[in-house]
Parts: C-alpha cells; sequence; structure tokens
C-alpha cells in the first residue's frame, strides 16, 4: 500500500480521470497537470485532500502543490493511473494548447529570462556587496569608505567587479544562448553571436553616450561604415539578433541536404546574424531599448512619478501571476545601460516582495493553530521575503484574496514614497529584504522607511480583515473544526437521549450559576481567539479565585476530554448546551493539574463539583488560569443576557439569565 494510495485515487477522480489528463509532470513541491478540460477538475474537492496543501492554474498548467513529498506522491499517482510522466519541457509544449497568443509570447519571454535569472541574483549580490565596501563612506567624518581605508577591502572591492561585468557588461551572452536554448537551435552559435556583441575590440556600450561621434570607432567597407560598438547590457538588440539566428539557422537546415548540413548550416546562419546584428537590429534594438527605457524613467521623474508609482506597485504582484513580470526584467537592465546607469524600477519590486511576504506573514500568526496552512505558509513567507513570490502569491494569498490585495495596498504605499524620493538601485536581481544591498547608499534611510511601510501596512491590513473573514475551519484547521462540531453534535444528542427517555418537559430553569469563584468577564476580554471571536459561541470569562469547577444548573454531562481534564460539555433539559474551558491551551498539559470528577453521561446538580485543578501549575506550563463558560447552542431559551464586571460565587452567583 502506497502512502499516497487513497489521495492519489482521489485525485485521480476529481481531477476529472486519466482520460482529461493530457501530460503531467512534478517540480519542487507541485504537481503539474496540463488538462483536456480544466473546468472538469473540483478544485475545492482537490484542496480538500489531507496532502493538497493548494492548487492554482499558471500558463496552461493546473498544478497541485504537495510539498517535499511531491515526488514520492508523483510517483504513486502515475503508477495508479497508469500514466507515464514527461519532462517539465513537455509539459509546458502540451500547456501551450490552452495559452492563447499574448500568453505563448509572455511565457516565451518568461523561459527566456528563467535561466538568466540566478546570475542576476548572483551579480546584484555582489554588485549589493560592492555598494557597501566602497561606495559608502562610513570613515573619516563620512569622507572615506571600506575600500579608501583598507588594501584588503579595496582589493575586493577591484576583485568582484569581475562578476559584476560578466553578469551586466556580457548579459547579451546569456541572452542570445538562452534564445537558442529555447528555440531548440546550436547554442554554442548563440554564445558565439552573443560574444560578438561583446568583444573588447569594439567600443563599451555604456562610454557610447560619453563618447563623441567623431570618436567612434568604425568598419569601413569602401562603401559603407559600420560603427563598432559593442552592446554591453543591451537586452532588446541581444534579444533581436538571438531570434535573427534561430531563424536563419532553421531555414537552412530545412533547405540544405543532410549530407553538408554540419558545414553549410553554422555558417550560413552565423555569419550573415552577426552582420545582420550589427548593421540593422542592433542599432533598432538600441533604439527601441532606448525609448523604452527613457520612457520608464521619464514616468518615474516626472510630476505624475506619484501616479506612476502606485500603479506599478499596486498591479505589480498580479503582473507575477500571469508571467508579464518578466518584462520589467528587460526594462530595468535597459535602465541600467543608459544615463545615470541605475534603476528606480527595481526598488519597487523589491518591495512588492515584502509587501506580498507581510500579508503572507499576518496570515501565519492567524493561522497558527492550523498546522497544515502553516505547512505553506511559512516557507512561502521566508521565500517571499527573499524575493521571490510565486509560492507566497499562488499557495496563500490568492487562495483567499483578500491577503492579495492588502499586500497590493500596502506595496502601492511603499512605491509612492520611493518614488516620490527617487531611491534608485545600483543592480536588479536581488529583491525582498535583501532588496536594500542593491540600493544607492544616499537612498538607505528613504528605502528602509518604504520597507516598513512594506511591512507594517500589510500585516495590518491583513490581520484585522482574516479576524473578521477567516472561518474557524481555515483558522484552526479542519481537523479542530470536525471536533468542535462533533463535540456540539454529541451534546445535542445526549440532550435529546436524555429528554426522550425521561419524558419530561424542559424545566422553568432561567438562569446559569457562576462555575467558579472569581472575577467575570465578558468572553471578548479571553486571551483566546477561538473563545474571544465567539467562533464557539457567546459565553463570560472567569478569572478563578477557586480551584473547582461546579455545574451552574442541573444537566447532563454530554462530553467530557478524559485525556486531558481540562473541558467538559453540559446539557440543559432544555436544550441550552454549554462548554466549560479551565485555561488556556491547556490541553498540552496532558491532564498533568487536572482531576475530572464526573463521567460522560452522568446526570449532575446544580453546585456540583465537576474538575480540579492546580492554578500554579498552570501557571507554570505557561498559561493563563481564565475559564471560559461558553453557550454553544441556545436551545429553547430565548433573550440570553450575559452578565460579568462583577466578583462571583460558585453555584450561587447568577451570570447567564434568560426570558
Amino acid at each position: 500500500m502506497g502512502k499516497y494510495e487513497n489521495d492519489v485515487k482521489q485525485l485521480l477522480t476529481l481531477i476529472g480521470g486519466k482520460e482529461n489528463i493530457q501530460a503531467v509532470s512534478h517540480c519542487m513541491t507541485r504537481m503539474r497537470f496540463v488538462l483536456a478540460d480544466p473546468k472538469k477538475a473540483d478544485e475545492k474537492a482537490i484542496e480538500d485532500l489531507p496532502s493538497v496543501k493548494g492548487t492554482f492554474t499558471q500558463a496552461g498548467q493546473y498544478q497541485v502543490i504537495i510539498g517535499n513529498d511531491v515526488a514520492i506522491f508523483y510517483n504513486e499517482f502515475t503508477a495508479y493511473a497508469g500514466i507515464e510522466g514527461v519532462s517539465k519541457d513537455a509539459v509546458k509544449a502540451a500547456a501551450k494548447n490552452n495559452q492563447n497568443i499574448a500568453q505563448k509570447i509572455v511565457g516565451t519571454l518568461g523561459e527566456i529570462f528563467a535561466p538568466l535569472i540566478p546570475a542576476l541574483i548572483c551579480g546584484g549580490l555582489v554588485l549589493g556587496l560592492r555598494n557597501v565596501i566602497g561606495e559608502i563612506n562610513f570613515f573619516n567624518d563620512g569622507t572615506q569608505s571600506l575600500a579608501d581605508v583598507s588594501q584588503f577591502w579595496s582589493g575586493t572591492y577591484n576583485f568582484l567587479w569581475l562578476i559584476g561585468e560578466a553578469v551586466f557588461h556580457l548579459l547579451p551572452v546569456g541572452i542570445v544562448w538562452s534564445i537558442t536554448k529555447k528555440m531548440g537551435t546550436t547554442q554554442i552559435l548563440g554564445i558565439i553571436l552573443g560574444l560578438t556583441l561583446v568583444s573588447s575590440q569594439l567600443l563599451n556600450g555604456f562610454n557610447v553616450s560619453s563618447t563623441a561621434a567623431s570618436d567612434i570607432p568604425y568598419w569601413d567597407f569602401g562603401f559603407a561604415k559600420v560603427d563598432m560598438i559593442g552592446y554591453q547590457g543591451q537586452v532588446i538588440a541581444a534579444m533581436m539578433a538571438g531570434f535573427v539566428l534561430v531563424y536563419l539557422e532553421k531555414f537552412f537546415k530545412k533547405i540544405c541536404p543532410e549530407v553538408i548540413s554540419m558545414i553549410v548550416v553554422p555558417f550560413c546562419s552565423l555569419l550573415p546574424a552577426v552582420i545582420i546584428a550589427h548593421t540593422i537590429v542592433g542599432p533598432v534594438g538600441w533604439a527601441i531599448g532606448d525609448a523604452i527605457g527613457n520612457a520608464v524613467y521619464a514616468g518615474l521623474t516626472s510630476d505624475f512619478r506619484f501616479l506612476f508609482a502606485a500603479v506599478f506597485g499596486l498591479l505589480y504582484a498580479p503582473l507575477v501571476m500571469t508571467g508579464l513580470h518578466h518584462m520589467t526584467n528587460a526594462i530595468d537592465s535597459q535602465l541600467l545601460a543608459i544615463p545615470p546607469k541605475t534603476t528606480i524600477l527595481w526598488p519597487m519590486i523589491a518591495l512588492s516582495n515584502i509587501a506580498q511576504g507581510s500579508s503572507v506573514l499576518a496570515m501565519s500568526v492567524l493561522q497558527k493553530k492550523n498546522e497544515r496552512a502553516q505547512q505553506v505558509n511559512v516557507p512561502a513567507c521566508i521565500s517571499c521575503y527573499l524575493g521571490v513570490t510565486e509560492p507566497a502569491l499562488f499557495g496563500v494569498n490568492l487562495k483567499y484574496v483578500f491577503p492579495l490585495v492588502c499586500g497590493m495596498i500596502g506595496s502601492c504605499c511603499a512605491a509612492m514614497i520611493s518614488v516620490g524620493f527617487g531611491v534608485e538601485a545600483l543592480s536588479i536581481g536581488v529583491g525582498g529584504l535583501p532588496g536594500i544591498l542593491s540600493i544607492k547608499s544616499d537612498y538607505y534611510l528613504i528605502f528602509l522607511l518604504a520597507m516598513a511601510v512594506a511591512i507594517v501596512i500589510p500585516f495590518t491590513l491583513t490581520f484585522i480583515v482574516g479576524k473578521m473573514r477567516l472561518s474557524g475551519e481555515d483558522r484552526y484547521g479542519k481537523e479542530a473544526a470536525a471536533a468542535a462540531e462533533a463535540a456540539q453534535d454529541a451534546q445535542a444528542a445526549v440532550a435529546e437521549k436524555n429528554i426522550a427517555e425521561a419524558g419530561i418537559a424542559a424545566e422553568d430553569v432561567k438562569e446559569l450559576k457562576s462555575i467558579l469563584d472569581g472575577k467575570v468577564m465578558p468572553v471578548t476580554e479571553a486571551p483566546d481567539d477561538v473563545f474571544s471571536q465567539k467562533i464557539m459561541g457567546d459565553g463570560l470569562a472567569i478569572e478563578p479565585s477557586s480551584t473547582v469547577v461546579k455545574a451552574p444548573a442541573d444537566c447532563d454531562v454530554s462530553v467530557v476530554m478524559a485525556d486531558t481534564g481540562h473541558a467538559c460539555g453540559l446539557t440543559l433539559s432544555n436544550g441550552i448546551e454549554l462548554l466549560i474551558h479551565v485555561g488556556v491551551d491547556t490541553v498540552d498539559m496532558g491532564g498533568d493539574g487536572f482531576e475530572l470528577l464526573v463521567e460522560e453521561g452522568q446526570h449532575v446538580k446544580a453546585g456540583q463539583e465537576l474538575i480540579k485543578f492546580d492554578p500554579e501549575k498552570i501557571k507554570a506550563a505557561g498559561h493563563p488560569c481564565t475559564t471560559m463558560l461558553i453557550v454553544t447552542s441556545e436551545g429553547n431559551a430565548e433573550g440570553l443576557t450575559m452578565h460579568s464586571g462583577m466578583e462571583a460565587k460558585a453555584g450561587e452567583t447568577p451570570v447567564i439569565t434568560w426570558n
């Protein structure tokens, strides 16, 4: 029997059966399906499976979050379903049938940049470290940096530029390679084309703007001159050159006989591609890239920059969910390639990461007793704060919607602060909290303020809205909600049984006496959200000065916690059902300090002893002694009134009355 046998069987049925699965694969945490008809998948029922932590649809794939055991689950699923799994690339290819033209373009763009992201992150961290070492004047009254006062750090500062230059100046090499990899053509030809765009023979692209036109070197072919300009840091030009090479190679492969293909295709593809890159698509791509970069920069520095920032900050998270955010990588890279060679866009992206992570943090606090939810919340929050938002967006925030919106609002506010003060980043790739390493040192304090806003606003809004909107099952888990429902059902069953057997009508009881000596408070002041939010029902909280819980009226004991002795359920003959809970989280004590004096089904009289407890042991275990008297069902009673704000005597002082 497999570890996930039951869930595997149910998932196959709920997803629409074997015939609805076109392809299936898995990644580190998720099953990835391409479905013939996505509407056949019963999303709610799938998410209710014990091993499933959430679902979402992206790029034509229906993805089911399993967690660390996904490989085991996948093997059991494919074996049971009789389906042969395929690679992630094959799943992506199949998923394109479910995408429109725009989605396919965005998907292609995303797949081009995805392999480059680790290098961009690493390069961003390296430049961030160089920023700290050589750009911030910590010493001699703010006139010298660490590199200025230490030869070791000066050498380190210069050495680290090896990596920074390789990542950002030589970026076109990676872009053209990634395009050839994505399109299935010869990758080494892509690398060579990329190298011709950044050759040391050429004028460095970052120096073009500061070089007089008459000083720019050129190739003289007699009938024409071609500027010897490098495309360091240029994204659009490199992408255009890459696609020229790809389609030239595909064309010549198609028309060239196989016997001479090895010789003819590379030569006839690469040579024209290099010529076209330097004479046509390079200059055109440079102009397009500059136009886009200048337009964005103008928007971020104009009188309308607050509006631009607000819209971008608000919508960046949804862009991530569509995959359109990959376009910002190209724009950011282009901004770094034009004076002043900084980007105002990247700080907003880092702040959006933080804002969505803060929403997840609030959900983690709200769902701290929901073990299943925490398996998704905690790693999603950590990854989001480190700049990877997809687990948080798809696993938590989009599932409940309001955390996503609260994160968007926080991101919007933080972005307006960042752009309003002109915060600039020296590099891209480092998101979330570490993103401050990429920020120009002059703006550290302002960015810290924006980060604080991106943390506080989403957390506060999500926490407030969550307390109002999350159900007991969402907050405490399906098992806890089911247990509470079972306890109420058991109480009702005992009441009906006793009334039926005794053949008696409801007694003319109009009040409940205090169950303990002590101060009576409204239940809303209970130090436990389950009770203070009235999830179990209305009632009272008592700070006890005695140590024996007594019956508030003649009643039947419908439920007892025999193993722990810290709680019991009571049912009156008129149908009122009560829950008595001694202390907060005292179930963790395993019965130590408690003595249960009654049994389930026993009839007790008003004032009869129910539970003895040791308050010193409860306090030593770190729990409040506050005891709750909760009305879980009003039965036939009408107009219940809770009396609080007084010192009560067990078995004597009325605390709950009704008509």
